[in-house]
This record gives structure tokens, C-alpha cells and sequence, in this order.
């Protein structure tokens, strides 16, 4: 069988009465999402909740679909937005009313770094995971867990983090590639050594295993204070 030619992939069994109306529910298409978001009273989409994430993917058909294929009404499109954004407004009424509905659809802030170690807990050691962490705290300028009193994760997916002083800085896990690696040596008395999992610092010789979390890798800890 012959293949197409590249015409017949582009043009074939195209309509040109049609293109017409695709120009036509395209531009009503993105005016109607337009409209949407300003009724739902979004500003910007810079960070996104789940639970708007969950709303954006359920239009996107509704959205797509009507834009060029002639079977799909646009009323179906414009009844499908209005009951998605009334869902939207009333969930939104509810986050704000109820603690539990905030707590269901939202989640919670999460501390990830207090005192200068991560927040392992026998909840999350399991499930813990630091990696994804360290290029959030890498572009806030932290250069090792020591210069951090307390970072969380915030729903919206931010970061906030709230250093320690200068004066207060102490002895902390690297968080840069060059830094952070295993510290293979036994290290002398008083040698500061930091669990490559938590960030527990230890300054008495090497243990076998980290005593907060269990892991038995460690990184040489540092205490540089700010630039």
C-alpha cells in the first residue's frame, strides 16, 4: 500500500465550509474559559491547589472537544462549565466554612525541616522523601540544613522557609551535589558528621547507623554562615 503524501496528510478529507466553524468554536471556546476563570476568582495560575489542578483537567475535554468536532453541541460545553464552576464556588464556600472540607480537598502544610534537620517522623520515615526538597531549598539560597530554623511545605506546593541568624547558625547536611556525599573515613573525635537521610548531626565518632532514623550513611556537616 502506497503511503500518503504529506498534502493528503494535512488536507484529507478536510471541509472548507468547516474551518470556518472551527475558527469560530475555538475563539468561543477560549473566551468561555476566559470567562470561567474569572468567575471562579482565580488571579493567576502560578500555584495550584489539587483540587484546582482536579477542576482544569475535568474542563479540558469539555473545552477541547467542541472546538472541532461537529458533533458536540456547544451548549453541552457551556452546561458542563456551569456545573463544574458551580461545583467549584460551592466546594470554595465550604474550604472556607469547614476545617474538615479544608483539610479533605486541600491537605495540610507540611514541616519538612525544623532545628536544622529534616522532620522525620514515625508517620512518614516510610514515605519520607528529602531529594525533592533540596532544589526548593537550594533556590532560597540555603546552603546546608544548619541555616534553617523551619521550612514547610505549603498547599499550594511553596515553600516557606525561616532562617536562623548569622550568629545562630550551626553545623547542618549539605544540600549541594558536591557537597553532599558520603563521607566514607572514620572521622576524629569532635568531626562533625550528618545523616545523608535526616540531617541528625553527630560529632563523636562514625556510628553504625544514624540513632534518629536508622540510615547508616553520613556526609561531612558544614555551619558557613550567609553570604
Amino acid at each position: 500500500m502506497e503511503g500518503k503524501s504529506l498534502y493528503e496528510i494535512l488536507f484529507d478529507g478536510v471541509e472548507p465550509s468547516f474551518l470556518y466553524e472551527i475558527g469560530f468554536r475555538t475563539l468561543f471556546m477560549f473566551l468561555l474559559i476566559v470567562m470561567m476563570l474569572r468567575v471562579s476568582g482565580r488571579r493567576g495560575v502560578r500555584q495550584l491547589t489539587l483540587f484546582e489542578v482536579a477542576i482544569i483537567l475535568g474542563l479540558g475535554s469539555a473545552a477541547g472537544d467542541p472546538m472541532f468536532q461537529d458533533d458536540f453541541p456547544l451548549v453541552h460545553a457551556i452546561i458542563v462549565f456551569i456545573i463544574v464552576i458551580s461545583l467549584y464556588k460551592l466546594l470554595t464556600w465550604l474550604v472556607a466554612k469547614y476545617d474538615f472540607f479544608t483539610r479533605m480537598l486541600e491537605g495540610k502544610a507540611l514541616v519538612i525541616v525544623r532545628d536544622g534537620e529534616f522532620a522525620v517522623t514515625e508517620e512518614n520515615k516510610s514515605t519520607f522523601s528529602k531529594t525533592e526538597f533540596f532544589s526548593e531549598l537550594r533556590n532560597a539560597s540555603i546552603e546546608h540544613l544548619g541555616q534553617v530554623r523551619i521550612a514547610v511545605l505549603e498547599t499550594d506546593g511553596s515553600l516557606s522557609v525561616l532562617r536562623y541568624a548569622d550568629s545562630e547558625v550551626k553545623y547542618g547536611l549539605p544540600i549541594f551535589p558536591d557537597d553532599y556525599k558520603e563521607f566514607e573515613q572514620q572521622p576524629t573525635a569532635g568531626t562533625p558528621i550528618a545523616c545523608m537521610y535526616c540531617g541528625h548531626v553527630i560529632f563523636d565518632e562514625k556510628p553504625l547507623e544514624c540513632p534518629t532514623c536508622n540510615h547508616r550513611k553520613f556526609a561531612k556537616a558544614m555551619n558557613k554562615k550567609y553570604c
